[in-house]
């Protein structure tokens, strides 16, 4: 996990060269030609360990131009066929006391955005992070001082509050990317790396066993937790290039990659915002959307983006929350059901199937027995044939124990130093199945886990549409666990699998978008859409 020990000074360094760079990541940047480009961090946390190393290189008969500052702020450009990017801690002249207030954390960024709406709505200034987790920080840049920060925490837990905490930790060292050329090795805090060909490869690691090609450009700068992110600044359809094959699967049928070359950019441009706090927008990992350059591009998939070129979904004009997961199950959920936040009309609680298999107006699953009896159902569904849409994992007391100590450590819960679990339970359901809260009797107290918390604090369940089926051993003696559930994901908006069977059925990408997201409409993307 990446220490988050830097942060501060970090940040300030930012700020300074944010200014030469012209970074901006509130929107998507609109080149000359027309074409939206976007900012993906495709490498995170380089520098988060002293021996990460990045090598850039140009293709064939192609060279890399690199931009930075110089040691007296002027623009300074160098060209070279290959780059090796390392990690040379620098030590400060005098150590920092480097401090945030995380005011919560949160497993996914849907509900970390949920909390920092709420904190806004009274009147305290907050930003969304991912130094791990997603968390709730006060904003840097207003509650500047250690004497601010402590009389807002003083007055956070005078209302009652349990969580919020200061994460303070003393600086000696910074990390500065450093690299050589033509023999001599420089240190910089941003570097920007281009082709002609606007194609780059780079490789991870030493062994040099990840090789991805990217087009467009590079950009190496400081996030906010004292490392580094290498940031591709990409148009958005060679964007779906590295995105579409690897998130819908290379032999998909051809109407589900349409449909999901349609979700995937609006999904895109819907969540410009993630990654504000970092200074780009969208990550690379499930986190946002698998994208992985234009290593692995596909036919069929580039054939879709040709076709579907600027369609994205929207609702009474507005772009949708473009959600979707590999596997439901058997039955979507509503936004609310997995996360915290206000519902979006169009994602609803549909049965997963072409055909009419199950009422759950008579037969709601909030009923335990109801959704034990549909977890059973195995025919009929769209995704029927896939090897998680049921499933039954079984872990003992000391995995689980394991799995939620390590869970509670890490979210900072004041009974994570419990020694036994007595019994678990889920005591509330969605009328969609889905978990609402799980509760976990333990020798220190009672823990509550609540919607999609209870899939992150354990290592079995694949999904929160589950339930538990105690494991005894000799005596009856309590031994663990199995969690018996379905599908792979959240289980919200479009299932990926579930398309797969609506295109071999016939349907077109249209109508498998308007089943999974009713009311909807699919339009060209232009300066009436709302994002």
């Amino acid at each position: 996990m990446v220490k988050l020990s830097r942060s501060l000074v970090s940040y300030f360094v930012l700020q300074t060269s944010c200014l030469f760079w012209g970074l901006n990541a509130l929107s998507a940047t609109v080149p000359q030609d027309g074409e939206m480009e976007l900012k993906v961090g495709v490498v995170q946390r380089f520098g988060a360990e002293a021996k990460d190393e990045l090598t850039l290189q140009a293709t064939a008969g192609d060279r890399l131009t690199l931009g930075f500052l110089s040691g007296d702020m002027q623009p300074q450009t160098l060209s070279t066929e290959k780059l090796k990017l390392e990690v040379a801690m620098q030590p400060l002249p005098v150590p920092t006391v480097e401090e945030r207030l995380v005011l919560s954390d949160h497993g996914t960024f849907e509900t970390a955005e949920d909390s920092a709406n709420q904190w806004r709505s009274r009147g305290i200034e907050v930003e969304v992070v991912q130094p791990g987790r997603w968390q709730v920080w006060a904003k840097r840049d207003i509650y500047q001082t250690p004497l601010i920060r402590r009389l807002l925490l003083q007055s956070i837990k005078a209302q009652g509050d349990r969580i919020a905490y200061l994460d303070t930790a003393i600086v000696k060292e910074i990390p500065r990317i450093s690299f050589v050329v033509d023999g001599y090795r420089y240190n910089r805090l941003n570097l920007e790396i281009n082709s002609e060909k606007n194609l780059i490869e780079v490789i991870r690691g030493k062994e040099g066993k990840n090789t991805r090609l990217y087009g467009g450009k590079l950009q190496v700068q400081p996030n906010a937790y004292g490392t580094y992110t290498l940031v591709n600044q990409v148009p958005i359809e060679t964007y779906l290039r590295g995105v579409v094959p690897h998130e819908i699967g290379p032999g998909a049928p051809y109407e589900a990659v349409e449909a999901q070359t349609i979700i995937a950019r609006t999904y895109a441009l819907r969540n410009l915002r993630r990654f504000e706090a970092d200074n780009y927008q969208l990550c690379a990992d499930t986190h946002c959307q698998v994208y992985r350059g234009l290593t692995g591009t596909v036919a069929s998939a580039d054939q879709a983006i040709a076709e579907t070129e600027s369609l994205v979904l929207t609702y009474d004009n507005e772009l949708v929350d473009a959600l979707y997961s590999s596997t439901t199950g058997g039955i979507t959920a509503p936004f609310s059901h997995v996360w915290n936040g206000s519902e979006r009309p169009y994602l609803k609680t549909l049965i997963d199937s072409p055909n009419p298999i199950w009422d759950l107006e008579k037969k709601p699953l909030a009923n335990e027995q109801n959704f034990r009896e549909f977890i059973n159902l195995e025919e009929g569904f769209n995704e029927s044939d896939r090897d998680v849409f049921r499933w039954n994992r079984k872990n003992s007391l000391e995995q689980i124990t394991a799995h939620l100590k390590k869970y509670l450590k890490r979210t900072k819960h004041p009974l994570a130093e419990f020694t036994k679990i007595q019994q678990m339970q889920v005591v509330e359901r969605s009328p969609a199945g889905r978990v609402i809260k799980l509760t976990v009797n333990t020798d220190k107290g009672v823990i509550e886990l609540q919607k999609n918390e209870a899939r992150s604090a354990f290592g079995p369940p694949l999904s929160t549409f589950f339930y538990l089926e105690p494991l005894y051993g000799a005596n009856k003696t309590l031994t663990g666990y199995a969690f018996v559930g379905g599908g792979f994901g959240h289980g919200v908006g479009l299932s990926q699998y579930g398309s797969y069977n609506l295109a071999n059925l016939g349907w077109t990408s249209e109508k498998i978008l308007s089943f999974y997201y009713p009311g909807t409409e699919i339009k060209p993307l232009d300066d009436s859409i709302v994002f």
